[in-house]
């Protein structure tokens, strides 16, 4: 009887943990004419809802580039926490504040570590119970050698910084 109790016990346990996850991420694909150069980015993100308003999260980044130069490779981890400040029956607007390490590598060259910190904002658009799209576009903060090896600090909200994805929660 104790066995099953505690079976129970835990199966609601994980159930209602479950709820709280959310998975999704971003992908690019881009061919530069000029350059003769494609770059490729695929940024996978997981989280958990602390609550209505907060949530935590990180995403992991891979970036592969090639050109008359060489090939390109980066690697980023992003942890961040995110709060909601606006939500209705189908939009949310939120701001992603957090820190993130990376590395790349052309080939031929060092490795360069950089790093960030700062904000990006966001819109989550509910498809369903279950989907929602995802867009951040903009960065509040300083980055040092950071995916694309630009320094100094500063706010951005432009084209490049815009992002499309998807969260599917549990």
């Amino acid at each position: 009887m104790k066995k099953i109790v505690f079976f129970l016990f835990a199966t609601m346990l994980v159930a209602s943990v479950k709820a709280q996850v959310y998975v999704g991420g971003t992908v690019g694909l881009w061919h530069n004419d000029d350059l003769d150069a494609t770059f490729f980015k695929l940024e996978p993100e997981v989280g958990y809802n602390l609550s209505e308003k907060w949530a935590v999260g990180g995403v992991l980044a891979f970036a592969h580039g090639k050109a008359e130069e060489g090939k390109y490779n980066a690697f980023a981890l992003a942890p961040y926490a995110r709060y909601s400040y606006y939500e209705n029956k189908v939009v949310r607007l939120f701001v992603d504040g957090g820190f993130g390490f990376s590395t790349q590598k052309v080939k031929g060259f060092d490795s360069v570590n950089g790093f960030e910190i700062g904000f990006k904002p966001g819109i989550a658009i509910k498809l369903n119970s279950k989907f929602s799209a995802v867009a951040k576009c903009g960065f509040l903060g300083y980055r040092d050698d950071y995916m694309t090896g630009d320094n100094g600090y500063g706010f951005a909200f432009t084209s490049e910084d815009l992002s499309f994805g998807f969260h599917y929660e549990f």
